[in-house]
């Protein structure tokens, strides 16, 4: 059957609905007198929309008379329907004000140390720039506790290395980096041009707490194993910047992201030792938990960092040998 000529379809057309919203007082009043004071109307008008409203469906709606008030069969269908259209009308109006209204809310996110990737920090910038009502704080910790973390549901997401991925969880590549081996100023290669693999056998190192075969640096594991490195690392920890400090202090041959080590060795803080070509890549992922229950701002901050995921292709989210994309 047309649209034309469907009955229901010329009554959504036709239908006043404020009618209904009369015929719903009256009904949950049981009195025609009391439903037009509860809508602040006079007697005689809310008789006059019951009667239009009858005449409109083509059917008695109210048995009434001296003492007497009692919905007919067509009656309570009709009430049972308008209250479900009255709660839809009334949720809609809270719909359409929650989307004018500025977003609020907190964002927590668990981070592996020192990120460099500017497109996630432009995602920031636009996330506080939209909203600038919504607050975040961002938590340093090494991978594996991030991903318990979002696992757990204690944080709205992650930015960090992926050993294996856990089912339930979602991930979607970030940025990819380049790994390198440094020493730093009182190391005894430092500042020498030249340098082939076999010049650091035995020398000392300190890496990561991730730096294992099984671990997510497993890349990283693999260089040191084949720069024969002494087998003994000398000192680890889950921050860059530890490492880094440890490695400029002269503690041992370490690794780092070589775009993250460009500004160091441009200052004459740290020295890149081989292997110049083909250096291990590591892939940095967000993490979240799609189940979790989150928040408008944390649904709009990992809607935004998704969006320019997806706006950006690998090759410019590629950080090879300084801050500048591809390298």
């Amino acid at each position: 059957m047309s649209q034309r000529h469907d009955p229901g379809e010329r009554l959504a057309r036709d239908l006043d609905w404020n009618l209904l919203r009369t015929f719903v007082a009256v009904a949950e009043e049981r009195s025609i007198t009391r439903g037009a004071e509860r809508l602040r109307l006079k007697q005689p008008t809310v008789s006059n929309a019951l009667r239009r409203l009858e005449d409109r469906l083509g059917r008695r709606l109210v048995d009434r008379g001296p003492g007497r008030f009692r919905l007919t069969e067509a009656g309570e269908v009709l009430y049972r329907e308008a209250v479900d259209i009255h709660g839809a009308i009334h949720r809609l109006g809270i719909a359409l004000r929650d989307v004018g209204e500025e977003i609020s809310g907190h964002v927590r996110i668990m981070m592996a140390s020192h990120v460099v990737c500017p497109l996630f920090d432009e995602a920031l910038a636009g996330f506080h720039k939209a909203h600038p009502r919504a607050t975040l704080s961002i938590e340093v910790s090494a991978s594996r506790l991030a991903i318990e973390a979002v696992a757990a549901r204690r944080a709205s997401f992650a930015v960090c290395l992926v050993a294996e991925k856990n089912p339930r969880l979602s991930y979607r590549r970030l940025f990819r980096e380049y790994f390198g081996l440094f020493c730093g100023p009182p190391h005894p290669l430092f500042g020498r041009e030249g340098l082939a693999m076999a010049d650091l056998e035995g020398q000392s190192s300190v890496s990561f707490v991730t730096d294992s075969i099984s671990d997510a640096l497993r890349n990283v594991a693999i260089l040191r194993a084949s720069a024969r490195l002494d087998d003994r690392v000398v000192a680890t920890s889950s921050h860059l910047e530890e490492v880094r400090r440890m490695i400029v202090a002269g503690l041992g041959v370490g690794p780092l992201p070589i775009h993250v080590a460009a500004r160091d060795v441009a200052a004459g803080l740290l020295w890149r030792l081989p292997p110049y070509d083909d250096p291990p890549e590591i892939d940095v992922h967000v993490v979240w938990h799609p189940r979790a229950r989150r928040n408008r701002a944390e649904e709009a901050l990992l809607a935004r960092i998704l969006a320019q995921i997806d706006a950006v292709p690998i090759e410019a989210r590629t950080y090879r040998d300084a801050l500048a994309p591809g390298g």
